[in-house]
Formats: structure tokens, sequence, C-alpha cells
């Protein structure tokens, strides 16, 4: 299992449920959560052959951003 992780803006629960829909519909993630309690609002993603392309357009699609650490 690969961990892919990422600074972003999804800073609170309402962000969360936004993007949640955004996120399971990715076939290669099989989990993933925010610590928003981080500064950074660290994404991290659990899954097989994780690409960092795609989860970057994803969440950019839900209308936040994201750079990876």
């Amino acid at each position: 299992m690969e961990t892919l992780q990422f600074k972003t803006n999804i800073n609170c629960g309402g962000c969360i449920a936004k993007v949640t829909p955004f996120l399971n519909q990715v076939e290669e993630i099989e989990d993933w959560r925010v610590d928003t309690a981080n500064p950074d609002k660290i994404l991290t993603i659990n899954g097989e052959e994780l690409s960092s392309e795609v989860i970057l357009e994803t969440i950019e699609k839900a209308g936040f951003t994201a750079v990876q650490v």
C-alpha cells in the first residue's frame, strides 16, 4: 500500500463533506483523512498505484487546492 500526503485548504467538517464524494470515486484510494488540526491541513491518502496527478485534479474539481508534501 502506498501513502501520499498533501497540504490542502480543506479546513473544516463542511469542507470534508464537500470533498468526500470526489475522493471516494477514485478507485485506487482505499482510505483517506484530513488532519484539520494541523496548520497545513494535511490530507493523507492510502491506496494502491496512486497517482498524485489524479488526486490533485480530483481535489481541484471539488473546489479545493493541494500541494504534495
